[in-house]
């Protein structure tokens, strides 16, 4: 047998395969998940949830993961099972680097999945003022409207967000 021949797992090895692999994406193994894309595992890869390496990698705050990924192709524009983007995950942690990082890489700053909800819209929920004052500044939109016809600005206040409500009615005013 030549080291050439393809290696052969079952349903149940493939399965525990896949399993380690998002594991490493959440544990920001940076180093494993390169070798892994370098060895031809798809750079968009989705679990059972719909999650991608790279929501993953970003929702638990691993910027090295997430720029190999970025490098390797990930897009940053998929979804999850829960109509979440990357971006918003990074926005409801409260991870400005990761949304920098996201946004430095082509992300639109008013990128929304099918609920409408943008970046700013969670960053003005969770009252995250940096993060709002970042995402506007690189243009995002505060009369942006998701499914609900909800703003930023209804966002905040309906989660009693009073300085990112008070940041956005200025703006609106």
């Amino acid at each position: 047998m030549s080291d050439s021949q393809p290696v052969t797992m079952t349903e149940d090895e493939t399965a525990a395969f896949a399993a380690e692999v998002f594991e490493r994406a959440r544990q920001g193994d940076a180093v494993m998940i390169e070798r892994l894309l370098e060895g031809g595992l798809p750079a968009n890869l989705r679990n059972h949830k719909g999650d991608t390496l790279l929501m993953l990698a970003s929702y638990h705050g691993h910027h090295a993961t997430v720029q190999v990924l970025l490098n390797h192709g990930a897009d940053p524009l998929i979804a999850n099972d829960n109509g979440q983007l990357p971006i918003a995950g990074a926005a409801f942690k409260g991870d400005l680097p990761m949304i920098r990082l996201l946004v430095e890489h082509g992300v639109p700053v008013d990128a929304a999945a099918q609920d409408g909800r943008t970046a700013l819209m969670l960053a003005a929920m969770f009252n995250r003022s940096e993060i709002l004052d970042y995402l506007l500044a690189q243009g995002a939109d505060p009369a942006h409207r998701d499914a609900r016809g909800a703003t930023a600005l209804v966002a905040a206040q309906t989660m009693g967000a009073s300085d990112a409500a008070a940041r956005l009615q200025a703006l609106a005013g």
